[in-house]
């Protein structure tokens, strides 16, 4: 069976309902599962036994969800000893001494989120946890962390011509052009498709005016002056999701406070990410097929495009996990080398990092549990065939990428939607439009793309999302629920500046991006107002 028609919508609508309902994230995704299992195998007690050994423990035993596990643990080790050993603290109080407020602080953890554009699991989770000492200090609400967090992570990486998401987009791209028989220089595609990323590029600059202007609306306002006021990180009753064990954690008392404690672990990690992605990428290309690839990194290891090609071809998941490990071993020689914690300390603060995220990595293992499910449901095939019906060429990019948000939301994953609506979306464009390989073609790929991102950024059963919220230590759906508004405002100023006219009317794509940075300043001027004591917090 292709789909399971209107049924299989209901795990994720079961998932959604009972999160935002219960504010209980676990128990919504483990029902959502249930209720998906029981569709397929028609049986509940049937359905139950199969969501635990077949979606829970199958999501746990794919090499890719154990190495973003087997990453998650080991990082968390690492920042537990960087914190009890006064490395964050040091840290914090440096980027203090630059960041003198709450402003300024936002600004830097944006400007953070840009820098590190190799991978967006990475970006979340070094990100948030490296600034979150800051703005915890700061009273920045961990809501506006995890948002300024995730708001950059995945636009940056997928737009970055060296990262996680390069090959696999160019080989969409490349299967995609295969199938109207239009022979191109696929990375030259992939470029060209870049400035048609409405909704990423404005969201970028949505985020830096944002954080610059100290404006906010919606839920984030309230969040915001409740965090500022009262010093509140997070809503009364709400469960962050990363444990005291690490948020709270003491450091020891009489040691030396030293930001290479934790500068020079952090910096590691980024580090041994690219160096693993290329050596990763470089064993698959040699024991792979790709003569000509072969040939070229043979001849010129180093250059550009061999290096690009390389990563592409890397095993993200296997190098984050080189990285995490190398940087929880640096980590503990510093601290033991410098006596500033016995060999025991270390290891209960290593240990106690790793359980802080527990709870997170088992909302992350239902999450990509509902994504199988939604995938044997066909929920994704279902919503193409009810809304991807015939329409005119010229509003293709523009219904793509609202069928791009409804799947990402959907089913909590951006790469699966990208992977659907590629083979249609090219076609289809191309076959419409009487086999234009201009405007119209890369407006449409670049709708997928983003479509994708933004449905990725809303969604509570989005991996992405949830390590946003693990790493700023947020409640996960409290960081949905303020994110949202916001999301939504640029995805209606990508539809009205962007996908439209330069379908329809031809206009370059740096016009509409212009005019949609605009259109953000004067919204978050007339309708964000300025947080409270925004200034008045400071390091002083």
């Amino acid at each position: 069976m292709e789909h399971y028609g209107i049924w299989s919508l209901l795990p994720p609508l079961v998932a959604i309902v009972l999160a935002f309902k219960t504010k209980q994230v676990l128990p919504s995704l483990f029902a959502a599962v249930f209720v998906g299992a029981t569709i397929i195998y028609k049986n509940p007690i049937t359905g139950f036994a199969k969501t635990i050994e077949q979606y829970i423990a199958g999501s746990v035993a794919s090499p890719w969800n154990a190495g973003i596990i087997v990453f998650d643990i080991a990082l968390g080790g690492m920042i537990g000893v960087v914190a009890k050993s006064g490395g964050a603290k040091a840290i914090a109080e440096w980027l203090g001494r630059k960041a003198k407020n709450a402003k300024s602080a936002m600004v830097s953890t944006w400007a953070m989120g840009l820098l590190i554009f190799f991978d967006d699991y990475s970006n979340t989770l070094l990100v948030g946890t490296t600034m979150r000492p800051l703005t915890d200090k700061l009273r920045i609400s961990r809501e506006k962390l995890a948002f300024l967090t995730d708001a950059t992570a995945a636009p940056v990486a997928s737009m970055a011509f060296i990262s996680t998401w390069i090959a696999y987009e160019m080989g969409l791209l490349r299967d995609a052009f295969s199938s109207i028989g239009v022979e191109i220089n696929i990375y030259s595609a992939f470029i060209q498709s870049i400035p048609f990323r409405f909704y990423s590029i404005i969201m970028l600059g949505f985020v830096f005016m944002i954080a610059f202007t100290g404006r906010d609306f919606g839920p984030m306002l309230k969040a915001e002056r409740r965090a500022r006021k009262t010093g509140k990180l997070v809503e009364d009753g709400s469960t962050p999701l990363a444990s005291k064990e690490l948020t709270d954690m003491e450091i020891k008392e009489d040691i030396p406070l030293r930001i290479y404690n934790a500068l020079i672990p952090v910096l590691t990690v980024v580090v041994m990410v690219i160096i693993g992605l290329y050596v990763n990428g470089r064993m698959a290309v040699l024991n792979g097929d790709d003569v000509e690839l072969i040939k070229r990194l043979k001849d010129n290891p180093l250059a550009f495009t061999v290096i690009r090609d390389v990563i592409g071809s890397a095993n993200a998941a296997v190098a984050m996990m080189w990285a995490s490990f190398a940087g929880s071993i640096v980590a503990m020689i510093l601290v033991l080398t410098q006596k500033i914690l016995t060999f025991k300390e270390t290891m209960e603060a290593w240990i106690d990092g790793a359980k802080s995220l527990v709870i997170a990595i088992m909302v992350l293992v239902m999450a990509w549990s509902i994504g199988s499910i939604c995938k044997d449901l066909g929920t994704a095939k279902y919503l193409v065939g009810i809304l991807g019906g015939k329409v005119p060429a010229t509003i293709i990019p523009m219904a793509v990428f609202l069928l791009g948000c409804i799947i990402a939301f959907s089913t909590g994953t951006s790469w699966g939607t990208t992977a659907i609506l590629m083979p249609i979306a090219v076609p289809l464009v191309y076959q419409l439009s009487g086999g234009d390989t201009g405007v119209l073609l890369y407006a449409t790929i670049g709708s997928v793309f983003t479509g994708a991102v933004f449905g990725d950024h809303c969604s509570p059963i989005s991996d992405t999302t949830i390590m946003s919220s693990m790493a700023s230590a947020s409640d996960h759906i409290d960081h949905v629920k303020t994110q949202i508004p916001y999301s939504l405002t640029v995805a209606i100023i990508a539809l009205a500046v962007g996908y439209l006219p330069a379908a329809i009317f031809k206009i370059p794509p740096v016009v509409s991006i212009i005019l949609g940075l605009a259109i953000s300043f004067i919204i978050i001027k007339v309708y964000g107002k300025k947080v409270e004591d925004l200034d008045k917090v400071t390091n002083a």
